[in-house]
């Protein structure tokens, strides 16, 4: 069994930065792709980005490619999602993903483990 657990979400003011962070613990050896995932009030879960934990390769949702990176520690068991110049539209629920898969991809079904969620405000 996996755990993750986000923290670093918060009430921002549109164009502000913010930082999320994901700790993994428990079985984490299993784990191939890390991803982020976001679901704004009212609407569906939506992938943001993916890191693969082998090579370090990245996939970005393209509502958010060039504002936000996703970032990995594996000596650290943790993902990082830095998020910079934020949207009143990037408000939500924001979600720390793991699978076993290598090439895990957009689905969520692909993945096994998810956090808990930490909330993102976004003020106009």
């Amino acid at each position: 069994q996996v755990q993750l657990v986000e923290s670093g979400g918060g009430l921002v003011q549109a164009g502000e930065s913010l930082r999320l962070s994901c700790a993994a613990s428990g079985n984490t050896g299993t784990l191939r792709t890390m991803g982020w995932y976001r679901q704004p009030t009212g609407k569906q879960r939506e992938l943001v980005a993916i890191i693969y934990v082998g090579d370090g390769t990245t996939n970005y949702a393209d509502s958010i490619k060039g504002r936000f990176t996703i970032s990995r520690d594996n000596a650290k068991n943790t993902v990082t999602l830095q998020m910079n110049s934020l949207k009143p539209e990037d408000a939500a629920v924001y979600y720390c993903a793991a699978s076993r898969l290598p090439l895990a991809t957009k689905y969520p079904s692909d993945y096994d483990y998810w956090g808990q969620g930490t909330q993102v405000t976004v003020s106009s």
